[in-house]
């Protein structure tokens, strides 16, 4: 009894070893989430270090793109304390279309009548 047994299987197996696979796609996401991450903490920016450091600490810690989709919330209500509610709504609007590759349906936004600006005659 042999303990290696070369077969043409395993000879074939080694050549596709050598060949580099394509990068998973949980690292691309994670680039992706470390990219949202870093631009939730600028929005909300260094002076809620002193006024909301739970929010900033809870961006920081957040482990995927769904932690950080919810925290969507607070982050407006900390930008339309210190802007106002329309340039919060704004500057949240550029965030959200950063997550839409990689949320499902379910968690995306609708298109509301509320957002629409009303046409005056």
């Amino acid at each position: 009894m042999r303990w290696f047994k070369p077969n043409i299987r395993s000879s074939f197996y080694a050549l596709l070893a050598r060949v580099h696979p394509p990068e998973p796609q949980t690292t691309v996401l994670q680039y992706s989430v470390e990219g949202i991450r870093e631009s939730m903490l600028a929005l909300v920016g260094d002076a809620s270090e002193n006024t909301h450091p739970h929010i900033s600490r809870r961006i920081r810690y957040a482990v995927d793109v769904h932690a950080l989709w919810y925290l969507r919330g607070d982050v407006m209500a900390v930008l339309a304390s210190r802007h106002g509610e329309s340039e919060a709504l704004e500057r949240l609007d550029q965030l959200t279309e950063m997550f839409e590759e990689f949320l499902p349906e379910g968690l995306r936004s609708r298109p509301s009548p509320l957002n629409s600006v009303p046409k005056s005659d």
